[in-house]
């Protein structure tokens, strides 16, 4: 039997500790996936943004999976090469 996957995410979270973990993380891969809509909007592939940021497509990987947080350096330079604009905002909670 298989579970559809939004099942079992709510499934999961209805457990207060898995649901703050969950929330925890949500900074992370709010930042993967601007990287990700940035890569595409440049129509770069993985392999073509790594050569224009002299990195490997394993490390763009890492970054858009949000397995890492990425370096303000790098973020800039994710930027540059892919037209985009950089900003930091922190609003209220």
């Amino acid at each position: 039997m298989t579970i559809p996957f939004d099942e079992l995410k709510a499934r999961l979270l209805a457990n207060p500790e898995v649901k703050a973990e969950y929330d925890s993380l949500a900074p992370e891969f709010e930042i993967s996936v601007e990287l990700l809509k940035a890569r595409l909007r440049a129509g770069l592939s993985q392999a073509e943004l790594a050569a224009r940021m002299g990195t490997s497509q394993s490390a763009i990987a890492r970054l858009e999976s949000g397995q890492m947080l990425p370096s303000t350096k790098t973020l800039l330079r994710f930027a540059e090469a892919t037209g985009s604009k950089f900003h930091i905002r922190l609003s209220a909670a």
